[in-house]
């Protein structure tokens, strides 16, 4: 099963312990072993790097960086390998400025799984997991 992840740019530091366990229960309890994750702002990077450390201790997992734009220089993107990203199919069709918007609905379709750090309903973040909760996937805040 695949879980991607939606939070608020300005996410803090703290989270990332709570977001290192929810991580670990969800591939233990074989609730997801394929993630999705975004590229923009503290949560994304979180995610990624939880994801990168739990990948050393469960090699059967799979996660990638879904690209919302082309990389242009390598300096934007200089912390994600290459090999880590994937670029969605048809996104190079859509308006830069419904870019970000477009990537996440493609995360959200592919994954039957979310976790999210939305402390309030304003932002991308706090959208996306309301979509979610409307798609009835299974949703876990790491806010509440």
């Amino acid at each position: 099963m695949t879980c991607c992840f939606f939070g608020h740019k300005d996410s803090p530091p703290e989270v990332k312990s709570i977001l290192h366990s929810t991580v670990e229960d969800l591939i233990c309890s074989g609730k997801a072993d394929s993630f999705l994750i975004g590229n923009h702002g503290a949560f994304d990077s979180m995610a990624l790097s939880v994801l990168r450390d739990a990948k050393k201790e469960h090699p059967e997992i799979t996660y990638n960086v879904v690209l919302a734009y082309m990389p242009g220089h390598k300096e934007e993107y200089n912390y994600v390998d290459p090999m880590e990203t994937v670029y969605p199919e048809g996104l190079e069709n859509v308006p830069p400025r419904f870019a970000i918007s477009w990537r996440n609905d493609w995360m959200l379709k592919e994954s039957q799984v979310v976790v999210c750090f939305v402390r309030h309903s304003m932002g991308g973040s706090g959208k996306f997991m309301e979509k979610a909760i409307r798609q009835k996937k299974e949703v876990i805040n790491l806010a509440e």
